[in-house]
């Protein structure tokens, strides 16, 4: 009886779950058909853009393709490329009078920041006015807002302007206390990526490369901020080392901000602006918004030829590849897409990696070697272009970097995990029978041989080697400079272009201009890669506010905390890590 009831019971179970799922794939098909229907944004005439960008984190929002559900297929616009595109459409928006920066929380990195702030600068020089007003701010937010022409803070605001620093964790005494231990090999006396597991304190070394890069950042961010609020260097360091603009009244009394007041008086200056009554109300679209109204600009250049965008965001670790991290599979599609597309004139590939697989690496670098036989190539860099980053970088006919780009990090490493400590503890243990001295290969459950960390320190030496002859010959130089900049270090972008690692500063606009004068055409539109292949289930976990699709990542963030789960992420990435790997610290987190 009770064998029957557990059949039913698990017929019933499977009989709602697919009830279930049949209803939501209706409701997501109804929302995607609507969407797909919907009337662009029309943008009222006065109007003022509201520059939030709290959800933007990716240059690139992806393309999307399902061939068997079409209504899973989009392009979203919600990527920074697609912001910087709205405000350079609103510079000649008649419509568009101004560019409200409320409350603004940012997730860019610094790079992506001076990019969006440099675009603003831009905005402005057209005649038409950007303001800002918030109740707190952040030091990164505070850079984005000093551009505005009115600095507006809440009477009782905060603000962080304090410097750089960046934290980094050890983990050496954890390995002895559980007994898990990290088996390290590795080339590049930088190679920070992998020190917390050897050391419980900071290298030299370490020490030096972290405090030049965040002296490069800060000499950026405080010149910005400088020029826009006519502040002396010194005044600005005296300000960051005292805390002397911590609240809205002391910013304003240093000159960081314009007025201290509320959000209804910032609001009435904006009426003021746009020459509106007091009670009238003021016209506003949203930046995302915006970017849809606007995005079918590029259709109205007449003319045949094509710059291809290739974006490769976040860790190289092979396969397929998605949004967030980078596989040789989508990445040589796309390369040999654009290369051997007629109308495309020449290739820009946009970095923002920290590195990763050593193999993945060289895979995109040959089939890059492979794109310039018949196109030109040239590389923008982001936030990050480090290690496995700057390997699928090098070879470029012409290498863009921001400021505060960090790129290098030319250095090679390999981990091991090995529980032999732990499982002696717990009572385990193990023995191995074999054919042939080395057919076990390697465990985790017995210590690691000298001859088996000199065969891996082979390999990770021979990846060091490769890795420089290919830095050696894309930048025309020699494998003893490589090396003697390599190491592991990592650099600025400004530091980079000085020491040959990359040719000029500059954006993705310049690297885009570049490369149509390389393509040698003056009139083109844009055209974007990759393509990722979008399963119903991708959908499912994308949907993260709704309480069915909320992903295991998204539960552990909310019972751990932001901060510890990024410590658990940190811990978990390098026990999976699998090969040689070309990836930079994830230690290095500025603050």
């Amino acid at each position: 009886m009770q064998f029957l009831k557990n059949i039913l019971a698990t017929i019933i179970g499977l009989f709602l779950f697919c009830l279930l799922s049949f209803f939501v794939l209706i409701i997501i098909g109804i929302a995607a058909a609507g969407g797909s229907d919907k009337d662009v944004v029309k943008v009222k005439n006065n109007s003022v853009i509201e520059l939030d960008i709290s959800e933007v984190t990716n240059d690139y929002s992806g393309i999307f393709y399902n061939d068997e559900f079409q209504f899973l297929n989009s392009e979203p616009q919600d990527g920074l490329i697609d912001v910087l595109k709205a405000i350079e459409h609103a510079k000649t928006d008649d419509k568009i009078k101004g560019i409200t920066i409320t409350n603004s929380i940012s997730g860019l990195g610094m790079a992506q920041s001076k990019a969006l702030r440099d675009k603003l600068n831009e905005f402005k020089e057209s005649g038409k006015f950007v303001v800002a007003y918030s109740d707190m701010l952040r030091q990164k937010d505070y850079y984005l807002n000093s551009v505005a022409d009115t600095i507006y803070m809440n009477p009782v605001a905060d603000l962080e302007f304090k410097g750089l620093s960046s934290e980094v964790m050890f983990y050496k005494d954890l390995q002895e206390k559980t007994g898990i231990k990290m088996e390290v090999i590795r080339h590049g006396k930088f190679k920070a990526a992998v020190e917390p597991f050897l050391s419980n304190e900071m290298s030299p070394e370490n020490r030096e490369q972290i405090s030049t890069l965040l002296n490069a950042m800060w000499s950026t961010i405080a010149t910005d901020i400088s020029e826009s609020r006519k502040i002396p260097l010194d005044s600005l360091n005296s300000i960051a080392n005292n805390l002397s603009a911590r609240t809205a009244q002391m910013a304003k009394e240093k000159g960081l901000i314009d007025r201290v007041a509320y959000i209804d008086e910032y609001q009435s200056g904006i009426r003021k602006a746009l020459g509106i009554k007091k009670d009238e109300e003021i016209n506003t679209v949203s930046i995302l918004d915006y970017a849809e109204s606007g995005n079918m600009a590029d259709l109205l250049i007449d003319s045949d030829d094509e710059i291809a965008i290739i974006y490769a965001q976040g860790e190289i670790t092979g396969g397929e590849g998605g949004l967030n991290y980078i596989g040789e599979k989508s990445m040589r599609r796309s390369l040999r897409e654009a290369a051997d597309d007629k109308n495309v004139k020449a290739i820009v590939l946009r970095v923002d990696s920290p590195g990763g697989s050593a193999l993945t690496s060289e895979l995109i670098w040959r089939e890059i070697e492979m794109a310039k036989k018949k196109k030109p190539v040239v590389v923008s860099m982001g936030n990050l272009a480090a290690s496995g980053g700057y390997y699928i970088s090098c070879n470029a006919n012409r290498i863009f970097t921001e400021p505060t780009t960090i790129t290098g990090s030319i250095g090679v490493f390999g981990v091991l995990p090995n529980f032999t400590e732990l499982a002696n503890n717990i009572g385990v243990h193990t023995e191995q029978v074999s054919t042939h001295a080395n057919a076990s290969g390697y465990s985790v459950f017995t210590p690691l041989e000298d001859d088996t960390r000199a065969i891996i320190q082979e390999s990770v030496e021979s990846v060091y080697d490769t890795f420089i002859t290919r830095v050696a010959e894309g930048r025309n130089m020699t494998k003893e400079q490589v090396d003697a900049i390599g190491q592991g270090r990592v650099w600025s972008g400004k530091d980079a272009v000085e020491n040959g690692l990359a040719d000029e500063l500059g954006g993705l606009d310049e690297a885009i201009a570049h490369a149509a004068k390389l393509g040698e055409t003056s009139k083109y539109s844009i055209v974007n890669y990759p393509e990722y292949e979008r399963n119903f289930e991708d959908l499912l976990n994308s949907l993260t506010s709704m309480p069915f699709a909320k992903t295991k990542e998204s539960f552990i963030k909310e019972e751990v905390g932001e901060e510890n789960y990024q410590v658990i992420q940190r811990i978990r990435r390098a026990s999976q890590l699998r090969g040689a790997q070309v990836i930079m610290p994830y230690e290095i987190t500025v603050k």
